[in-house]
């Protein structure tokens, strides 16, 4: 709230140059948003793209982004304007790889299949994903990034914080930001999956934030999970994932208590 954009970029650029890890690091960011007035000031089209890349590029203080990502769709501008502009900082060697966020099926195939006539193909999605918001993402689109071998880095993975086993049914409330927004996972089949997860914790010893990423980890097509932690002891609650192996019955019995209805 009060932010006009671009304050994470900033503070990522004075860290990076304090630290002189560049190397180190694969560093994403997005563009679509209302970022300056006038035209121009917002959406997809070529003059925005550019500039908002060049903007993005100098508050971090860096020659190239490794993933540039349109946020949301734009219906105002043509496929192909919104592509070539990606090409043009494909080719100027400031932008790697190209990706979207929060784009509908219909919106996503089209874009995947005009980015491959015009040779700016799309290298990942991110969609909102989890254990118990699963329809949206693996009804169709989870087919697509398969099927086009596009990497999918889904947002949200612990469900608002529902998944890492903070509510409780009947419990009292969780003051946080997040916590109105965790609403619609409490229900009958949200409070079973969380059930399950941890008790699959337990069996491996772990807690429930690094089941149910080890879990989405295991999913067809996911090749990262976007994690958020306000502390270093949640960053910590979720760390195991990346070393643990849920084997096939607990894929099985998560997959199963948490199936969206047919």
């Amino acid at each position: 709230k009060g932010h006009r954009g671009g304050e994470a970029e900033t503070v990522l650029g004075r860290w990076l140059a304090s630290r002189g890890n560049r190397q180190e690091l694969v560093i994403a960011t997005k563009c679509r948003g209302k970022m300056w007035g006038g035209p121009g000031g917002e959406g997809l089209s070529r003059d925005h793209i550019l500039r908002a890349c060049d903007d993005s590029l100098r508050r971090m203080n860096i020659e190239t982004t490794d993933l540039y990502q349109f946020h949301w769709f734009d219906d105002a501008v043509p496929l192909e304007e919104s592509l070539g502009a990606v090409g043009e900082l494909i080719a100027a060697g400031k932008v790697r790889h190209f990706g979207v966020s929060n784009y509908p099926p219909e919106r996503f195939r089209a874009l995947v299949e005009a980015g491959e006539r015009v040779g700016v193909p799309v290298s990942s999605l991110q969609p909102h994903h989890n254990m118990v918001h699963r329809a949206e993402f693996e009804a169709e689109l989870q087919g697509i990034c398969v099927q086009r071998k596009i990497a999918v880095i889904p947002y949200s993975p612990l469900a608002k914080g529902f998944l890492t086993g903070k509510y409780e049914r009947g419990g009292p409330k969780i003051q946080s930001s997040r916590a109105n927004g965790v609403k619609e996972y409490q229900t009958a089949t949200g409070w079973a999956t969380l059930d399950a997860v941890r008790e699959v914790a337990a069996k491996h010893a772990t807690t429930p934030s690094a089941v149910s990423l080890a879990w989405q980890l295991a999913q067809p097509g996911i090749a990262a999970s976007i994690v958020g932690a306000n502390t270093p002891w949640q960053l910590a609650d979720q760390l195991p994932a990346v070393d643990l192996a849920l084997d096939r019955e607990d894929l099985e019995r998560l997959n199963r208590v948490s199936a969206p209805p047919a």
